[in-house]
C-alpha cells in the first residue's frame, strides 16, 4: 500500500506544478495507520506525520525542494492584483541562474582592500622594520622599494602587497595605477617553543616566532594625486640642478695642485725675512 501510494505521488509530481500539501498528511497518515504501529509513527504533537525522507526517492525530494511549497518567495497574491508577495528575512536572497551573483543591485564597492599573510616564520619586529618602510606609498612605487631592499622580509611583503593589488583590480574593480598603501601592520603569532642544548648537561628553551602580516590598500584622491605630481617635479627640478653644478671642466680648474707651500706664502716669508 506504501509504494502504490508514493507511485501514485510521484505520477501526479511529473503531471502538476504544485503538490498540495493536505494530501501528502491525507496519504501518509492512512498509511501510518495501516502498515505500521504506533511506536514507529511519530504523532503530530512531537513532529512531522508521515515517512522518513530516507523512503522517499531522490528525484521527488528534489522536486518538493525545488517546487517552493515551503517557502513564501514563488507565491502570487491571489484575488488582489495590487499585493505583490514579500520574501521572508531570514531567507538569503535567490540567485539568478546564469550568474553566481545576486540580482540585488544595492551593493556598494568597497573603500578599502586588504590581503593577510598567516604563519610567517619570521620575528614580528624584523618584518615590522620592512612593512613600516612602505607605509603611504603608492603601490608601484613600493614594488620598487622592496625589490632592492636587502632583507629576507622584503621577499614575504612584496608577496602580501602584490596579492593585495591582484584582489583589489580583480575582485572589486580598482584601478591598480592609483593604489596607495594605507596600512601594513605585523601581529604576533604563536611562538613555538623548542629545548636548547646547553654545556655541562643543562638546556633551556628557545622561541621559534611566528607572525602575521596585514596589507591594506585604498584608491588616491584628486588631491593626494595633485601633491605626489607636485613632489615629483621638485624632485626632478632639484636632481637636475645638482647635475648642472657637476661639470667636469670646472672640476678640473678648481683642483688644487698639491704642494708643502703655496708660491705667494714663500715670497711673503722671503720678504718679511730677508736673511732667510
Amino acid at each position: 500500500m506504501l509504494s502504490t501510494s508514493l507511485r501514485s505521488l510521484r505520477r501526479l509530481a511529473t503531471t502538476t506544478a504544485v503538490v498540495p500539501s493536505s494530501i501528502l498528511l491525507r496519504v501518509s497518515s492512512r498509511d501510518c495507520s495501516r502498515r505500521w504501529s504506533s511506536r514507529q509513527c511519530v504523532s503530530p504533537q512531537k513532529g512531522s506525520v508521515g515517512p522518513s525522507n530516507s523512503s522517499v526517492s531522490g528525484v521527488f525530494h528534489r522536486y518538493i525542494q525545488n517546487s517552493g511549497i515551503f517557502t513564501s518567495r514563488t507565491l502570487l497574491a491571489e484575488g488582489d492584483a495590487t499585493l505583490t508577495p514579500t520574501s521572508s528575512p531570514l531567507i538569503p536572497p535567490k540567485l539568478s541562474k546564469n550568474s553566481g551573483k545576486s540580482d540585488n543591485p544595492s551593493i556598494l564597492k568597497p573603500s578599502k582592500v586588504q590581503a593577510v599573510l598567516k604563519g610567517i616564520r619570521q620575528s614580528p619586529k624584523k618584518v615590522n622594520l620592512v612593512a613600516k618602510l612602505v607605509r603611504g606609498m603608492r603601490v608601484e612605487d613600493a614594488l620598487l622599494q622592496l625589490q632592492v631592499t636587502v632583507k629576507r622580509a622584503a621577499k614575504t611583503v612584496f608577496k602580501v602587497i602584490k596579492s593585495a593589488r591582484a584582489n583589489a583590480s580583480h575582485n572589486h574593480g580598482f584601478d591598480p595605477d592609483r593604489l596607495i598603501v594605507e596600512e601594513a601592520f605585523v601581529g604576533k603569532g604563536m611562538y613555538l617553543k623548542r629545548i636548547s642544548y646547553h654545556a655541562k648537561g643543562r638546556s633551556g628553551i628557545m622561541e621559534r616566532p611566528h607572525c602575521r602580516l596585514t596589507v591594506i590598500l585604498r584608491e588616491i584622491t584628486e588631491e593626494e594625486e595633485a601633491k605626489i605630481a607636485k613632489i615629483r617635479v621638485m624632485n626632478y627640478k632639484k636632481l637636475t640642478r645638482k647635475e648642472k653644478q657637476l661639470v667636469p671642466h670646472q672640476l678640473i680648474e678648481t683642483t688644487p695642485t698639491w704642494s708643502r707651500r703655496t708660491k705667494e706664502t714663500f715670497v711673503r716669508t722671503l720678504n718679511s725675512n730677508p736673511s732667510y
